[in-house]
């Protein structure tokens, strides 16, 4: 029978080879070529130092290969204590709070649940009630896991065996020289020398013991706080029962991958709750269009507008620093040096150089973590190879940057890049690893010329298919012309070498397949029927599995590669953060030079000096921003000692009071304010002509109120929770925004709740916060509440402009301008007070200036507003009226006589508003009656009871009624029925 070399695979098993590694399924050069230029090349030339890479797919493949890993947070609280720690999965650092007093109401809790945003939370059950309740409550409005786990796990001693038991405590010191004389019997009677041993083999659990123990101080006294290490205990614990889940379980606590411990030093970062990053719109987080997808992206916010990082690690720690900034000034200063010199304009193109080869660093510390547990792929392997070449590019390029050297972030890179190791792993990956054939099996594959005994195995491997054929040829000699007119000789890895022959019918009857003498049937499918031979066998045995020994011997040498890459972890991962502080210094000079940001000056004094301030979000949705000065001291309330005028001679206040027309601006002039001062202690410029700030240590605002069903409260009782945490928490150095607080309620009494607020806040004294306020409840300045002349407030006004129908502009005097002045308190009858409280005629338009002026202003100017934004004019004409008070037909009263609705509402005469629209002759009836009631009232009638008679009586009501005649007589019959 004629000979058929080889044709793999036959037509009927493409499919069931298609899963197959088969040798001759590569793909033809021109395939091949063509694949090569979709993936990813990169290689290292020492003596040019470039590289060339050809991205494949966005930096979005990285993101997607990343494993899911959630944070953990781990908090007991007993007897008014509390103590947490969390793990950050991204970071792998453990972070721990020390046993500190907590509050009743949990708010530092709260706060750090905010921070942290942990996605599980773990607390004891023999932990306080109320603690569990305020956790649960928490989690479930934050969609989080919450377990309550048994006592026993909460144990500080097991915590602190637990806590022992970590490799970052743990580990000797390596690097000691050891002699190989060791072993004689001198050095083995020495004790020390023993105990040397003992320690270098890495076996002497006293000798780790007593390591960690030393150095457990070195990160934090935790001797000292049980629930803090019972936390860390419970923590760790569930950290090792995610990795047994993962299938890593052999290590128990010692194989956790905690690069470090830190501790949560609370004294060292601004404290801003999630009211107050909602409000000032510090993130904002955009759902996605279609409501099958659970991704969001980031909105218009202050983290959006200065978010240009280009690393995972930058973003990451950009939302840290916004989210917790420093109280450092010598670390705030710092970073203002570093922004400054980035942006001067012999540094602006080096500037940019650096951030981008800040974009070819990929998440390293991340690749370092699968490196270490073998899962790396040939993605990870780039990235490492692209961190090690712009790491060293990023070391050349600093010496082109003008006066740096006294910039500390540069130091910093300076003293971590290890230039000449990250150099020599970079050129040892690319002298193992074959990019192009890796790309093309879709694993890690070894270059030539690296293993001789493997590129043995490779030559016979790829030329198989010659071998093949001339086996087929000779089996086919052997084989009858009735058993098969073809046949092929196949390797499949795993199952060896077969002989392939078409399936004949008679073999798919019921007898069944009748291999030849010597042949074993091995299995079939539709079309082909596979059998082993004793040439089949003798070709296992001499020539082997050649794939799973190629791989085998590939992954030995890619393990030998680690082991080398290993040991400069601490280096790598030193770099990357360093490298991300880098990433977000640089984003804030882009964004100073964007915007038009200046460098604040950081001051010790409790102040907030701004001039011409602008707010970062509102100027960047509006053609013009007008910028306005601000002017706040803390510490200076009733009674304070603090009084500093500057040079105009102004007096400086902790209370700024800002009044003026709905709509003008009064929210954005404080919530700019308080922007400003968070990007001040971040490290950014800010949005100012100059600013002279001191240091904030907390934040609270009472500006948005976010109602939700899932919460039982009222937008009222959410406005209180919010000022409440804010009186039981600020200090003399927070900053306090209220925007409008007693709204929501009766008038009288949200005025009443206002003051109260501000007279506490001012009584303290020198303890008083810096207070921001807003509010339209102008009625309070009076001498009964709150008198402007005689308490320490800075009033503030957003001016209005009043036009005629025409255009022009009404002149002052006329009434033109709202509270041009400092205005004297509402009811004086000054001239002043008059101006503030003037009223818009119904021909005049009102123009909204958004400047600050000094003064109150004591008119909102509602009804304007809503015709501005669609109100009908019926509706506004009528709130107009009833605001004016009508015209009345009373006696006592003279008529067109204005009287305010606040007084109506003050009096409890709003029924008097029922009496609009009469005629004439019905106000001389209502008038009539009223005259009628009066002469009734003023009858004495126990007085004249005895005297009078039925008659008198009768004479004496018609004398009431005004219905007796000329002649004294009764004129009318009454009908007293």
């Amino acid at each position: 029978m004629p000979a058929k070399k080889r044709a793999w695979p036959p037509s009927g098993l493409q499919e069931d080879a298609r899963d197959s590694d088969d040798v001759s399924a590569s793909p033809s050069p021109s395939a091949r070529s063509s694949q090569r230029l979709k993936r990813k090349k990169v290689r290292w030339e020492s003596q040019a130092r470039t590289a060339s890479v050809e991205e494949e797919t966005a930096d979005s493949s990285e993101s997607e290969s990343e494993v899911d890993e959630k944070t953990c947070l781990a908090a007991l609280c007993s007897h008014g204590s509390i103590g947490c720690a969390y793990y950050d999965p991204a970071k792998k650092i453990m972070y721990i709070l020390e046993d500190t007093r907590e509050t009743q109401h949990f708010d530092l809790m709260r706060m750090l649940l905010e921070q942290v945003n942990a996605d599980i939370v773990l607390t004891s059950s023999r932990a306080d009630d109320d603690f569990i309740d305020a956790l649960n409550e928490f989690m479930e409005n934050a969609d989080g896991i919450f377990q309550i786990r048994p006592f026993k796990e909460f144990s500080p001693a097991n915590g602190r065996e637990r806590f022992l038991s970590l490799d970052r405590l743990a580990d000797t010191l390596e690097g000691a020289s050891h002699s190989d004389d060791q072993s004689n019997s001198s050095m083995q009677n020495n004790a020390y020398n023993f105990m040397r041993s003992r320690g270098h083999a890495g076996g002497d659990p006293a000798v780790k013991r007593w390591n960690a123990s030393i150095r457990m101080s070195n990160f934090a006294s935790v001797e000292s706080a049980p629930l803090c290490m019972a936390s860390i205990g419970a923590l760790l614990d569930h950290l090792v029962r995610q990795r047994a889940l993962n299938g890593f379980d052999e290590d128990g606590v010692e194989g956790l991958d905690i690069r470090d411990v830190e501790i949560l030093a609370l004294d060292q970062v601004m404290q801003i709750n999630a009211d107050a990053l909602l409000s000032l719109q510090i993130f904002e987080t955009e759902s996605h269009a279609s409501v099958h997808s659970d991704k969001t992206k980031e909105g218009l916010s202050l983290f959006s507008i200065l978010n240009s990082t280009k690393t995972t690690l930058g973003r990451s720690l950009l939302r840290t620093w916004l989210l917790r900034p420093c109280l450092s000034i010598s670390e705030i200063t710092s970073r203002h040096d570093a922004i400054d010199c980035f942006i001067h304009p012999e540094n602006i193109t080096a500037a940019k150089t650096l951030h981008i080869h800040l974009k070819g660093i990929k998440n390293t510390p991340r690749i370092m973590s699968i490196m270490k547990v073998g899962k790396a792929k040939l993605q990870d392997w780039q990235g490492l190879v692209k961190f090690t070449f712009h790491a060293t590019m990023l070391r050349e390029n600093l010496t082109d940057l003008h006066q740096a050297s006294h910039v500390n972030v540069m130091k910093k890179l300076m003293n971590v890049l290890d230039v000449g190791t990250f150099k020599q792993i970079g050129m040892k990956i690319n002298e193992i690893i074959d990019w192009e054939e890796s790309a093309c099996n879709d694993r890690i594959c070894v270059r030539p010329h690296i293993d001789e005994d493997l590129d043995n195995r490779k030559h016979v491997y790829h030329g198989i298919d010659s071998v093949l054929s001339d086996v087929a040829e000779q089996v086919s000699q052997t084989v009858p012309e009735t058993f098969a007119k073809s046949l092929n000789v196949v390797y499949f890895p795993q199952l060896g070498y077969l002989i392939c022959v078409p399936m004949l019918d008679e073999w798919r009857s019921e007898a069944g397949i009748e291999p030849l003498e010597g042949w074993t049937f091995q299995f079939s499918s539709d079309e082909h029927v596979y059998f082993k031979s004793q040439e089949m066998q003798d070709m296992d045995t001499h020539i082997g599995d050649l794939h799973s020994t190629i791989v085998d011997r590939e992954l030995e040498i890619i393990q030998e590669l680690l082991e080398e890459i290993i040991p400069s972890t601490g280096a790598i991962l030193a770099t990357c953060d360093v490298c991300a502080e880098l990433d977000c210094l640089l984003s804030f000079a882009a964004a100073a030079m964007m915007y038009d940001y200046r460098r604040p000056k950081m001051v010790e004094e409790n102040t907030i000096e701004l001039i011409q301030a602008r707010h970062p979000l509102q100027e960047r949705v509006v053609d013009t921003f007008v910028a306005n000065d601000a002017r706040v001291v803390g510490g200076a309330g009733v009674g304070a000692s603090f009084n500093r005028p500057d040079d105009d001679g102004e007096e400086w206040n902790s209370l700024l009071l800002c009044t003026g027309a709905n709509a003008c601006g009064k929210s954005v002039y404080l919530k700019q304010i308080a922007v400003i001062q968070i990007m001040a202690q971040v490290g950014c410029f800010v949005p100012a002509e100059s600013a002279r700030l001191g240091i904030v240590d907390k934040i609270f605002t009472r500006v948005s109120t976010l109602e939700s069903v899932s919460k039982v409260q009222s937008a009222f009782m959410i406005d209180l929770a919010q000022v409440s945490l804010a009186l039981r928490n600020c200090t003399a150095r927070s900053l306090v925004l209220l925007d409008e607080f007693g709204k929501g309620t009766l008038s009288t009494d949200g005025a009443g709740l206002f003051c109260g607020v501000l007279r506490h806040l001012l009584n303290r004294g020198a303890d008083c916060p810096k207070v921001l306020v807003a509010t339209h409840f102008h009625d309070v300045f009076n001498e009964d509440l709150f008198d402007p002349t005689d308490i320490p407030v800075s009033f503030r006004h957003m001016q209005v402009m009043f036009t005629s129908s025409a255009g022009a502009g009404v002149e002052p005097g006329a009434g033109a301008l709202s509270a041009g002045a400092r205005c004297a308190p509402a009811g004086t009858g000054t001239g002043e007070a008059d101006v503030a409280s003037r009223k818009v005629g119904p021909a005049e338009k009102i123009t909204y200036l958004y400047r600050v002026a000094e003064g109150l202003s004591l008119d909102s100017h509602a009804a304007k507003c809503a015709e501005l934004f669609g109100v009908p004019a019926s509706i506004v004409d009528r709130a107009q009226y009833v605001r004016r008070g009508g015209t009345y037909g009373f006696a006592h009263v003279v008529r067109l006589t204005r009287v305010s609705f606040s007084k109506l509402l003050s009096t409890h005469q709003l029924g008097r508003l029922l009496d609009e629209g009469m005629t004439e002759a019905e106000c001389v009836e209502l008038e009539d009656a009223e005259a009628i009631c009066r002469r009734f009232l003023a009858w004495d009638l126990e007085k004249s009871a005895e005297d009078i008679c039925e008659g008198d009586a009768k004479k004496k009501l018609a004398e009431i009624l005004g219905r007796l005649d000329s002649g004294g007589e009764d004129s009318l019959k009454y009908d007293y029925a």
